[in-house]
């Protein structure tokens, strides 16, 4: 178990917005971390999704896309 100054507060997830192509995989995978625009259905990552509780959530989203657009670290 990590102590708490080991655990992150926040986790850094982006969506390369020229890379998505609207697919909404992430969305599928993990609505806890990703919304999708109205105008073009490309993803976006929620206020809350950097949130540390869902960087398995994040992860598991950046991995069903199909165009390798987000990143997780």
């Amino acid at each position: 178990m990590l102590s708490r100054s080991q655990r992150r507060s926040t986790v850094k997830v982006s969506v390369d917005e020229k890379q998505c192509q609207g697919h909404g995989l992430c969305f599928m995978t993990a609505p806890e971390v990703f919304g999708l625009r109205d105008e073009d259905g490309h993803s976006y990552v929620l206020p809350d999704g950097n949130a540390p509780e869902h960087e398995v959530a994040a992860k598991a989203g950046a991995a069903a896309c199909p165009e390798r657009a987000i990143s997780v670290d």
